[in-house]
């Protein structure tokens, strides 16, 4: 006999429309306070934390030094970055506000594949900042120095410097969740685990299409944005195996109550 689905604490939580206006009111709050309350804590280290974010690229410069057009920008360049990294550190919490935030609304299975999902979001969140510093930062700045002209000497802003790697950064974070958007996509029905693995080689084109516009206009970084994201995306495949089957039975639990 197939278990009721309208189960004590496995109904999804009901509110008014107010009720959700006021809980998203406390998430952003309590995403807000965090991310300032990092900032705050990271400040006196501002500076540390610019030489340590610019040493990449001050390996390959002549002498090592950067320059600054600007006559604020030895001042706001390393005040910006500090806000960024506060954000990065604090993305544990904003995930998580975003995961209590739409927990009520799902069933106490999928609230189990729920928290899983979130740490592997997070993990992966991290694991591409790590490979967008320690890999491509490298390759990218010792290929744009070594290929600079006879005669060109290359001195980089520091506020131009930040506003390239900073697009790295988000890009690169947000390509390494393509496995947790494959099985966000397969769990809501929106596609098939089948449907996904024919859709391979568009992918795989269209890793490249996207590397393009979320890239600096080289090779090296398309490149190396473009394969990590069909390798995850082989991941996401096998992750919505995992999860997906137990996933559906929700569905299926709803079709025979309704019968």
């Amino acid at each position: 006999m197939t278990e009721p689905l309208d189960e004590p604490g496995d109904k999804p939580g009901e509110g008014t429309l107010l009720s959700h206006l006021v809980e998203l009111r406390s998430r952003l709050l309590k995403v807000a306070g965090a991310v300032i309350l990092v900032f705050v804590g990271l400040l006196p280290f501002a500076r540390r934390i610019f030489e340590f974010v610019s040493e990449p690229l001050r390996d390959v410069l002549p002498g090592g030094q950067m320059i600054a057009t600007a006559v604020a920008s030895p001042l706001l360049a390393p005040f910006k970055l500090t806000f960024y990294v506060a954000l990065f550190i604090a993305m544990p919490v904003v995930l998580y506000q975003t995961w209590a935030f739409v927990a009520p609304g799902l069933y106490k299975k999928e609230r189990r594949f729920a928290i899983p999902l979130l740490a592997s979001s997070i993990l992966l969140f991290y694991s591409g900042i790590a490979f967008a510093y320690f890999v491509v930062f490298p390759l990218i700045f010792g290929f744009m120095t070594a290929i600079a002209p006879e005669g060109v000497e290359v001195m980089t802003d520091v506020t131009a410097y930040l506003d390239f790697i900073m697009m790295l950064v988000l890009a690169f974070g947000l390509a390494f969740e393509v496995p947790i958007a494959a099985v966000l996509i397969v769990w809501t029905g929106l596609t098939t685990v089948e449907k996904l693995a024919k859709a391979r080689p568009y992918v795989f084109l269209g890793a490249f299409i996207v590397g393009m516009f979320l890239t600096p206009p080289d090779v090296i970084s398309q490149t190396l944005l473009a394969v990590p994201v069909y390798l995850l995306y082989e991941l996401g495949i096998i992750m919505a195996r995992l999860f997906t089957p137990k996933a559906s039975n929700n569905a299926e639990e709803a079709t025979t109550t309704d019968a």
